[in-house]
Parts: structure tokens; C-alpha cells; sequence
């Protein structure tokens, strides 16, 4: 194995024996002159087929935090029936990571569906809850027990493909409707969205949760927007935008009506890819 990248001392993208990339950690690997070779024995994990938006991110995650998603990542995978997306365990991760942090700041986010998820997915919620326990006694954190919907989701959402093709025309629906929606924030902020990056990652969950609801018919709790009540003064732009949203939605999606509590969560969330610059757009010049 040739270590060809460093993405820090123990992370480094490498290419095995047949020319495959991969990503590879292992204490010092990523240390040193590279490109260079490995030996086998000083690789620790290997993760193929993992996408690029993600490699930058790891560095933002606490290893501690990344060790234990890697590992909960391996017992969902023995615990589930269908096969999970490479980029799981580093998906997983990055929402622990946030959570860990809000409990620490005393910030408390409601999950919505909390009831429905238990419900629909049962064998995710389960693995969710175990995850949950551990996160709990290994970093000494009271998260909330609704904090299992937003992992179970996590699960749900990694599933690596279709299960039938009704699945697999609602997932298309989902994706068209997010390429819409984001076109439709490029053209109203005059902004390029960088869909590689993280804070598009992040955005593109927070929609398709958005879609889930609106498919479902479920309402968003009022208590998770609660602490950002008056945003829309703040932002008008943004509502502004959230308004075309919701019209192209209506009119694509008949009877898809976004209530008031769903447009201020949009409005959060666009927000941070497009008016804070979150990392993910660039003016257009």
C-alpha cells in the first residue's frame, strides 16, 4: 500500500496493490515525506469508496469522536440487514460531534418525528439507542433521549441503495427537488454553491429530513425552531427565498404545503450555506 496524501499524522489517502484509492489510518502514517510506502502492519483501518467532501472534514472531528463512530459504524453493520454507505461512519461522526458539543453549551434541539421514527424504523431506533448509552458513558454527556431519532435517522439515510422501485422513484423525486431548491438559492443570492463541500453535506441532510416530513404529512414540532424566533427580521432575504421555495415545492409536490415553522427552518439552513457563508457558496462575479 503507497500512502499518497496526508490528511494529518494518522489519516492518509492511499492507493492499494490494484491502483485503488482508499483511505487509510494508522498512528503516524500520514507523517513524513509522502508519497511513500506503507507497511501493512502500521494500517490500522482502511475505508474505500469514501467521498472526497469528507476527507476535509476529518480534521474538524475530535479523534475521540471518530474512533467511537468508526466503531458503532462496524456494530450497525453487524446489526443491520442492508448494506450502509462507506461515508457511515464519518456521517455519524460529524452529528455526534455537534450534539456532543450543544449538550456541553446547554443547548437542547428537539428532534422532530420522534414518535414516527420509533415507529417506522424500529431496528434503526434500537441501534440508535444502544449508540446513544455509549455515547453517553463514554464521553460523560447528558444528551437527551430524543437526541436517538436524529442517529436512527442517520442510519436510515445511509442505506446504500433502493429497496424497491418505489424507494427508488421517491429517492430521484428527493434528489431533483434539492438540486431545484438549491438552483433556486444560487439564482436568488447570486451565489455558487460548492456541492462538495461539508456545509453542503449538512444542508442536503436538513432538506431531505424536510422532505420526509412534507411526504409523511407529519408537522414539524414548534419547539425545535423555538430559539430563533425573529431570525426572519434579521433576514429578510431569506424569507424572501424560503417564499419562492415553498411556491416551487407547492406547485411540483401538489399539496405540499410548508406551514410557517418549516419555512423558518428553511431559513435557517439557508442561511448558513448562502447570507453566513458557511463554507459552502462563493459570490458569483
Amino acid at each position: 500500500m503507497r500512502a499518497i496524501r496526508r490528511i494529518n499524522n494518522n489519516v492518509a489517502v492511499c492507493e492499494d496493490d490494484a491502483g485503488n484509492e482508499l483511505l487509510a489510518m494508522g498512528k503516524g502514517i500520514g507523517f513524513g515525506q509522502l508519497p511513500r510506502d506503507l507497511a501493512l502492519a502500521d494500517v490500522e483501518r482502511t475505508f474505500y469508496n469514501v467521498d472526497a467532501r469528507f476527507l476535509s472534514a476529518i480534521n474538524d472531528l475530535p479523534q475521540p469522536v471518530l474512533d467511537f463512530a468508526i466503531a458503532s459504524a462496524d456494530y450497525v453493520r453487524s446489526e443491520i440487514s442492508y448494506a450502509l454507505s462507506p461515508n457511515f461512519a464519518f456521517i455519524l461522526a460529524d452529528h455526534l460531534a455537534f450534539a456532543i458539543k450543544r449538550a456541553e453549551q446547554n443547548i437542547h434541539v428537539r428532534m422532530p418525528l420522534v414518535y414516527d421514527v420509533e415507529q417506522t424504523y424500529p431496528d434503526e431506533y434500537r441501534l440508535a439507542r444502544h449508540i446513544l448509552r455509549r455515547v453517553r458513558r463514554t464521553f460523560n454527556v447528558g444528551l437527551p433521549n430524543d437526541e436517538a431519532t436524529g442517529i436512527a435517522m442517520n442510519i436510515v439515510n445511509a442505506r446504500a441503495e433502493a429497496t424497491s422501485a418505489e424507494e427508488s422513484a421517491r429517492q430521484r423525486a428527493d434528489e431533483d427537488m434539492l438540486e431545484d431548491v438549491t438552483e433556486l438559492v444560487e439564482d436568488f443570492f447570486g451565489v455558487q454553491v460548492d456541492r462538495s463541500s461539508f456545509a453542503f453535506s449538512r444542508y442536503a441532510t436538513h432538506m431531505r429530513y424536510l422532505f420526509e416530513r412534507l411526504h409523511a404529512g407529519t408537522a414539524l414540532d414548534s419547539s425545535v425552531v423555538e430559539g430563533f424566533r425573529g431570525i426572519e427580521e434579521r433576514y429578510p432575504e431569506g424569507v424572501a427565498c424560503v417564499e419562492k421555495i415553498a411556491q416551487h415545492i407547492a406547485h411540483e409536490w401538489e399539496g405540499a404545503e410548508l406551514s410557517p415553522d418549516e419555512k423558518l427552518y428553511l431559513v435557517i439552513h439557508v442561511s448558513r450555506i448562502c447570507i453566513k457563508g458557511a463554507g459552502g457558496a462563493e459570490r458569483r462575479h
